[in-house]
């Protein structure tokens, strides 16, 4: 049996309501014998009479007002759903999904996510993540939408973005003699080490680039302690514990506050940043509009530091 259309639901549920064919059709801008041929349609797939016809007005029979409450509620479950979708679409509700690596925190998400929530209210924020490899792992079974990543990172099945954001990383110290100068591969396998990243060790992409510099020179990196954040790294540098590597942009509140020194690596290690989605996965237009916002905020952090600043010690 052929399945009710909402369109001749609804041509039912307005003549119901105004008792003739002819004020139904006008309400809904058609031709009366287009709205009465639906009608009788919908009849037919039922297999009911719905309406005693007289020379007057419509009037529903036992079979017409038993339907009538299902289908005035199908109507409105369909126009609650087009709703639905124009609130989604419209970003009045939804929910981003979105991870990121941890120390994100410290220069982005919270404005971020304070804006993009002044802006809409109605939208559930849910960002997660603790590394790059994870996020990437996230976003590629499907548990993610999208994330902003370390590059470079395992791209299966994922589509990534040019790069949104760079970065650098700087050696820091409790001792203003070790950051006299920019810092080698050599000088850095001397020196009491702390390392964070430490699950991550084999993915993380400054672990692996110095790993690699150390292979290439011949040389042995032995970490004094590793941990998993930044920020526990360089509060254990401020201690005077060790030193240690970590973003500009991470460290640069904390380097000044904490009587903390640093400089740069020689040659240089830039990190680049890119958001990554699931290839041939789907993106909630809330989801999309945060990673908009984010790409102008992180624009908005690179043109307030341009440039790194020279090193101090």
């Amino acid at each position: 049996m052929p399945l009710p259309t909402v369109r001749q639901l609804e041509y039912f549920v307005t003549a119901a309501r105004v008792g003739t064919f002819a004020a139904a059709s006008a309400e809904h801008h058609i031709a009366q014998p287009s709205l009465s041929e639906q009608i009788a349609v919908l009849e037919q797939n039922l297999g009911l009479r719905l309406f005693s016809r007289t020379s007057r007005r419509l009037t529903l029979t036992d079979a017409g007002r038993q339907l009538l409450p299902l289908a005035e509620r199908a109507v409105n479950d369909v126009v609650a759903l087009a709703d639905f979708g124009r609130r989604v679409k419209g970003i009045e509700e939804g929910t981003v999904s979105f991870g990121t690596f941890n120390s994100a925190h410290l220069y982005l998400l919270t404005d971020l996510i304070r804006e993009f929530h002044d802006q809409h209210p109605g939208v559930r924020i849910r960002v997660t993540g603790l590394n790059s490899a994870e996020v990437a792992d996230a976003v590629r079974a499907g548990e993610l939408e999208a994330g902003l990543v370390q590059l470079p990172v395992d791209d299966r099945d994922l589509v990534v973005s040019q790069s949104v954001f760079s970065d650098q990383v700087v050696y820091v110290s409790r001792t203003a003699a070790h950051t006299a100068q920019p810092v080698t591969i050599e000088t850095l396998a001397s020196r009491p080490l702390i390392l964070s990243e430490a699950r991550w060790s084999q993915d993380d992409p400054l672990r692996v680039s110095i790993l690699q510099r150390a292979q290439a020179a011949g040389l042995t990196l032995h970490p004094i302690i590793e941990v998993e954040f930044q920020t526990h790294a360089l509060e254990l540098a401020a201690q005077g514990v060790g030193d240690s590597l970590v973003s500009y942009h991470v460290g640069r509140s904390v380097i000044t506050e904490r009587g903390l020194h640093w400089t740069t690596l020689t040659p240089a290690v830039n990190e680049h940043y890119a958001f990554v989605t699931r290839r041939g996965g789907a993106v909630s237009p809330a989801t999309t509009e945060f990673m908009k916002l984010a790409h102008r905020v992180l624009a908005r952090l690179t043109s307030n530091s341009p440039v790194l600043p020279s090193p101090m010690s």
